[in-house]
């Protein structure tokens, strides 16, 4: 390392800080952080103590705020001023946190489904799934607020919405892939329509967590109408003499990726054995 009596010339010192030539010029050439001084040679040098100088730099730095306002925070070594600055940068940074777990939540979530998607239409099998946390609206609740509506598009739109309500008022984070909950028995009545949810939601009283465990379960590809589906479940249940536990659970696995047309449509039926029912 470039060194003489604690001092460190312009690159050990970006060495040591991590950074480079280039950038320490900059902060010189606008009185951001500027050299100790400068040697009997003419190169400039830096004191070993300027490295905190320069990591609360790029601390700021790393929150996204910009170089007038850091350089102005530094300088007035005001101990409130810069508490409150970093206290706004936080929040920025946890809106961000939340953001980018919003959307790897989205994108796991999808490929997830894709991947269940590709099995073969119309057959049952058996699976593991683990625990789903999920936003669950109650049908009967839905049928008062949907009177008077026509069309699925008008439908969809309320649901939607209310789902977003919902999830601002208990901030709450959604794929807003939409499923149904059937009474057991086929194509029983629905219970509930719901979204997949990121976490548990206690506070919640829509909230409602699908169990880990092994479901017997089956894909409908290329069809929106599931009664095909509903009916191979069924008959596969009562042919083996499977004990299930629960409702019986219609989701959506292509989503707004693939779902434009009939031929793209790919959905999942679903229901949970118990103890004697699994494999």
């Amino acid at each position: 390392m470039e060194q003489k009596r604690g001092r460190l010339g312009v690159k050990a010192f970006a060495d040591l800080c991590g950074t480079t030539k280039e950038t320490l010029r900059h902060y010189r050439e606008i009185g951001l952080l500027r050299p100790a001084g400068r040697g009997e040679n003419g190169y400039f040098y830096y004191e070993v103590e300027q490295f905190y100088d320069y990591y609360a730099i790029a601390i700021f730095r790393q929150t996204g705020t910009p170089l007038e306002e850091i350089q102005h925070c530094l300088q007035r070594q005001d101990s409130e001023g810069t508490l409150a600055q970093l206290r706004s940068q936080r929040r920025r940074l946890e809106e961000e946190r939340r953001k980018l777990a919003q959307m790897e939540f989205i994108l796991s979530s999808t490929i997830e489904n894709l991947e269940l998607g590709t099995a073969p239409d119309l057959q049952p099998r058996r699976a593991y799934f683990e625990a789903e946390h999920l936003l669950t609206l109650p049908a009967a609740e839905l049928e008062g607020e949907m009177t008077g509506l026509t069309g699925e598009d008008e439908m969809l739109i309320l649901i939607l919405g209310r789902c977003q309500q919902l999830c601002r008022q208990y901030g709450l984070q959604t794929n807003y892939q939409l499923g149904a909950i059937h009474r057991a028995g086929g194509m029983g009545e629905i219970q509930y329509l719901y979204t997949r949810l990121r976490e548990a939601a206690a506070d919640c009283p829509y909230y409602r967590k699908k169990p880990a465990g092994w479901y017997l379960c089956l894909c409908c590809r290329g069809r929106w109408d599931l009664s095909q589906g509903y009916a191979a479940l069924t008959r596969s249940i009562q042919d083996q003499g499977l004990k299930t536990v629960g409702g019986m659970y219609a989701c959506d696995l292509a989503g707004f990726l693939l779902n434009g047309v009939e031929e793209n449509a790919v959905s999942m039926l679903s229901i949970q054995l118990d103890e004697e029912g699994r494999g």
